[in-house]
């Protein structure tokens, strides 16, 4: 069984996301306060190669922990979060959110990763999936990346793979970028971006307030906007 993910074991799956936020004194405190709707959707940005094409059992929102192995994943624990919305701000709930990344090592848990002098790390998920509560709410808790080369005298800095659907709404894929690495400067992905895109998917993180709830970590707010089919 996959080990808690604090010591009242709220936010355990995907299904227990929305009473795990609606416990937290932060939820209702300092993590969802005040919309931060952009103006215009999320951008879009390359899925990549590295899209998981092989499923696996465990996909919840806790890529800390794998259903069965004994030991946590390596590298440092943030929470990721946001709202989905749509162009008016409103909030869309039952919205599918997916997340894919690569581990501390900087590999991807893809037989197509060429970075093969990395190692894996068995206790690391790789992929997690929810649906966003009714008030358009989700929450991974996950690790920082590592940097990996992606052609010569590029080194892709962290960064997490969203993609989100919404029936009635173009889904999206993107990415979310920590903001402060060095790597984000000559990201070639990143800078072909305007200015006004790249601050909507560069995030502070900072620690979390309730050190009770969610353990001495840091949380990024990364929230999306979807453009509806017209």
């Amino acid at each position: 069984m996959k080990k808690p993910m604090n010591r009242r074991n709220l936010l355990k799956g995907s299904l227990g996301l929305a009473a795990g936020i609606a416990a937290s004194r932060v939820a209702h405190g300092q993590m969802f306060q005040g919309p931060k709707c952009a103006l215009g959707p999320t951008p879009p940005q390359t899925e990549g190669p590295f899209y998981p094409v092989n499923d696996q059992l465990d996909k919840d929102i806790d890529l800390v922990y794998v259903d069965g192995a004994p030991d946590m994943a390596r590298g440092e624990i943030v929470y990721v979060y946001g709202l989905v919305t749509d162009s008016q701000c409103q909030p869309l709930p039952g919205a599918l959110v997916e997340i894919w990344q690569a581990c501390v090592t900087g590999r991807y848990n893809h037989p197509s990763d060429p970075n093969t002098s990395a190692a894996l790390d068995p206790h690391f998920q790789y992929w997690g999936k929810t649906m966003t509560d009714e008030q358009g709410r989700y929450l991974f808790r996950t690790i920082i990346p590592g940097a990996y080369p992606a052609a010569p005298g590029w080194d892709r800095p962290p960064h997490i793979h969203f993609k989100v659907q919404k029936r009635a709404y173009h889904e999206l894929t993107t990415q979310m970028y920590f903001r402060g690495h060095a790597l984000n400067a000559a990201d070639r992905i990143l800078q072909s971006m305007s200015a006004i895109d790249q601050e909507k998917v560069v995030v502070d993180f900072a620690p979390m307030n309730d050190v009770e709830f969610y353990g001495p970590y840091k949380g990024g707010r990364f929230d999306i906007t979807l453009a509806p089919v017209l």
